[in-house]
């Protein structure tokens, strides 16, 4: 058997038992140098990474995929659908969570389990490959070697679409030192004039077209951010707990995207959408067990409680109250500085109340700062 005759073999193996695990894309490219690493300089030089110092860090590790695998020669991209059911009303109280996270798995967990399948065959079939499976934590421009595999276009919100399938996916990829066999690169963008998901994010976060401000994304703000959400962006963060789905909600491409039925992704009760009141109750422990092996344990319990109180302000709900209360008390700062800020947004008497007795027994400055502003309104 030839070379060429192999690298086919093994190509078409591969990328059928990638769509056995539920992998519905699957595209492979050459492992080269990705043009967007220039583009990742700017956009770090520019301060749009906010927190995520890690991206710097490691800014080096990003000009070639050989590191992440040494020699390197193949990269099989794959794309997971994770749309299941569409967004329920709200309640008052309720807030809203992003779509990929209303399962009962984190999405890594769930794509790695896959990616040791589709190693291991890969290795079963050609016992002498090197071979690594990646999503989304390695120093790897996944999006611009999905375009090279021909799974789809970058979209002017900076996500992957794809006509049938929308941007509602989970990009991975397998890397392997074989030669396989190269799918044609994506070369067209269809968003066309289309500005629906510029115009539509609550907070500006689209500087230009193609361009994220992470420090404006209600993502990043209720995920990655450690600290305060900034006074002025709290308003735009409207209902949303954890993530956004804003820009894909608005996407023409993704009104026909059609549905997983990958038992990780399916909403659990109480996920779509969440009652907010109720995590005022939730101790370490009770958090840890309840969201541990969710998306929702990235942001910890204080950034939860943080984002909730935000939430809650923003829908200025006077049943919330003696919730909010609770977290005025809480052990971390963070939490008892967006619960003074929700009880001033609802100010009735109540949480005037609250907000005054809270500051003569405030020891953290930040904190009292906030009580301060929320009593000034």
């Amino acid at each position: 058997m030839d070379m060429v005759t192999e690298s086919n073999t093994a190509t078409a193996m591969i990328k059928a038992e990638a769509r056995r695990l539920g992998f519905t894309l699957a595209g492979v490219c050459p492992a080269v140098a990705p043009t967007g690493a220039s583009r990742l300089a700017e956009w770090l030089d520019r301060g749009y990474a906010g927190q995520m110092e890690y991206l710097a860090s490691r800014q080096h590790a990003y000009d070639h995929p050989r590191h992440v695998l040494e020699g390197v020669r193949s990269i099989v991209m794959l794309g997971l659908p994770y749309h299941t059911a569409e967004p329920q009303a709200l309640q008052p109280g309720e807030g809203r969570v992003s779509r990929y996270a209303w399962g009962t798995g984190d999405y890594h967990d769930v794509i790695h389990a896959k990616l040791k399948k589709l190693v291991a065959a890969l290795i079963d079939a050609v016992p002498s490959a090197k071979a690594r499976g990646v999503v989304d934590t390695a120093p790897f421009l996944e999006r611009d070697f999905a375009v090279l595999a021909g799974l789809g276009w970058v979209g002017k919100n900076t996500l992957l679409l794809h006509k049938p399938l929308g941007s509602y996916f989970f990009l991975a990829a397998l890397l392997t030192d074989q030669v396989l066999d190269y799918d044609e690169p994506f070369a067209a963008d269809h968003c066309g004039n289309c500005r629906a998901c510029l115009e539509a994010c609550p907070t500006q976060a689209f500087p230009e077209p193609y361009v994220l401000d992470a420090t404006r994304c209600i993502s990043y703000l209720t995920i990655e951010l450690r600290d305060a959400i900034p006074r002025e962006l709290r308003p735009g963060i409207g209902d949303w707990l954890f993530g956004c789905d804003v820009c894909q909600e608005v996407c023409p491409w993704n009104h026909r995207a059609p549905a997983t039925n990958e038992p990780a992704f399916q909403p659990t009760s109480g996920s779509n959408p969440i009652d907010l009141t109720a995590l005022f109750e939730l101790d370490d422990d009770a958090f840890r067990r309840r969201f541990r092996h969710t998306p929702l344990w990235r942001a910890r319990r204080r950034g939860i409680l943080r984002n909730a109180a935000i939430v809650l302000g923003n829908q200025r709900l006077p049943a919330a109250v003696p919730a909010i209360i609770r977290g005025l008390s809480d052990a971390e700062p963070i939490i008892r500085g967006a619960s003074a800020w929700a009880l001033g947004q609802i100010a009735t008497r109540e949480a005037i109340e609250a907000l005054g007795n809270r500051r003569g027994i405030e020891p953290d400055e930040s904190v009292r700062a906030e009580i301060d502003a929320a009593l000034s309104r």
